[in-house]
């Protein structure tokens, strides 16, 4: 399992509005450790409920379940679940955020053995059960992983023996399609076996857990060497270890691929976990992760073939990750694509480079590397925004199809599975 939450590498400056006299307009640091308290008044539960709590002039203070939890006060009102504050059928605000004053303070305060109960001057009950409090806080969250992992270099990948699904399997069954998100969601690949080899079993495949996401490469692309777009993949060139679409805005989230033929030698598939290889960076140079994390890169797709007339361009860090846990979610890694460097100081510049080839290097390493020979019947799933691909050279006919999906629709896909996604 993912067992390392990506550590504290940013200093938080979170600032929260001081409600002092004659509402002048202050910032402060969240955690004002060195600031006395500004208590009202201090309650404490009864010891058998396990549960403190502390009203501050601008926040309450709650310790429930080993988690110290501080809750703005205008959180507190804005989260409220009554009847006519949150619509449960819809699972959505009734609340209009805009009308609760900013200087909002609850009148009184209740906890019993579940349930916190804030009175507002109005009036209005609020109710949160406490271990909802835990869950839904920012102190609980930074304790939370988002999505829950496994990291893997090829001998740790090849001693897993992670399964492929066969097709029928995952067509009709829920069991088979369940199996085949869970190794999806931890492992970032996945395999569908005894797959009629053709574009359109191809599409019906895919179709199972997402929708299918089109592009300037159409829906469905199937493709040969025949350079018939401006694009390196189109030739029979080995190709090195990238994620796709780093010129998008968003990158594609999943990519598949099914050989439909191959008369010839070569053209194996790499596969590299770009999260295995970005904890490595993280645990032995994290302040070159951090610079990997922070500074912004713009990768570009100028295409002028048959056509095709395309100018492509997609912002963002190398390493994408949460700022509540500094859990990395998305590696934008791709040497073909990457646009002049001009969204950096020359100051910073040399340190991005030297960071570069750190994580660069890890990616390289022979170890990292799981080479897989794609054949007719045997379609690969890959998360386009965790797995780095590539392939060696090849020679003769080679024939692939494939698609990009959606990554929201495959996650909805897993959630209503059970999944954690």
């Amino acid at each position: 399992m993912w067992c390392h939450r990506l550590t504290h590498l940013f200093s938080s400056t979170q600032c929260l509005l001081n409600r002092g006299s004659g509402h002048q307009i202050s910032w402060q640091p969240r955690y004002r450790k060195s600031l006395p308290a500004v208590s009202r008044w201090h309650h404490m539960a009864p010891a058998s409920l396990n549960c403190t709590w502390q009203l501050h002039g601008d926040h309450l203070e709650l310790r429930y379940a080993e988690t110290l939890m501080r809750f703005d006060y205008v959180w507190l009102r804005d989260h409220c679940r009554s009847a006519s504050c949150y619509n449960t059928k819809t699972n959505q605000r009734s609340l209009d955020t805009a009308s609760v004053d900013l200087c909002i303070k609850p009148k009184t305060v209740r906890v019993d053995e579940t349930t916190l109960f804030l009175t507002w001057p109005d009036g209005h009950v609020t109710r949160y059960g406490l271990e909802w409090l835990v869950k839904n806080s920012y102190e609980g969250q930074k304790q939370q992983v988002m999505h829950p992992r496994i990291l893997w270099n090829a001998e740790i990948y090849q001693q897993a023996q992670v399964p492929s699904v066969d097709c029928q399997n995952f067509l009709e069954t829920k069991e088979g399609l369940k199996e085949f998100l869970q190794n999806f969601l931890l492992y970032g690949i996945a395999f569908v076996e005894n797959v009629p080899p053709t574009k359109e079993d191809t599409e019906i495949l895919a179709e199972r857990i997402s929708l299918i996401r089109e592009t300037i490469y159409g829906r469905m692309w199937y493709f040969t060497s025949d350079f018939s777009r401006g694009d390196t993949a189109y030739t029979k060139l080995a190709l090195d270890r990238h994620t796709d679409t780093t010129y998008f805005q968003e990158p594609c989230g999943i990519q598949v691929f099914h050989c439909l033929k191959h008369e010839g030698t070569g053209g194996r598939t790499l596969l590299v976990d770009g999260f295995y290889a970005a904890e490595q960076v993280l645990q032995r140079a994290p302040e070159e992760f951090e610079l990997l994390a922070k500074v912004p890169l713009k990768h570009e797709y100028i295409e002028n073939v048959v056509g095709c007339h395309n100018h492509m361009i997609g912002v963002g860090p190398v390493l994408n990750i949460y700022p509540w846990n500094n859990e990395l979610y998305l590696i934008r890694y791709n040497n073909y694509d990457r646009a002049v460097i001009n969204t950096v100081p020359y100051d910073v510049v040399h340190r991005w480079y030297a960071a570069h080839r750190t994580l660069t290097t890890e990616l390289r390493r022979p170890e990292n590397e799981l080479w897989v020979k794609l054949k007719p019947g045997k379609a690969l799933f890959v998360d386009n925004w965790r797995i780095l691909h590539g392939r060696e050279s090849f020679t003769g006919y080679r024939q692939l199809c494939g698609c990009y999906l959606t990554r929201d629709d495959m996650l909805n896909t897993a959630r209503f599975l059970g999944l954690q996604a």
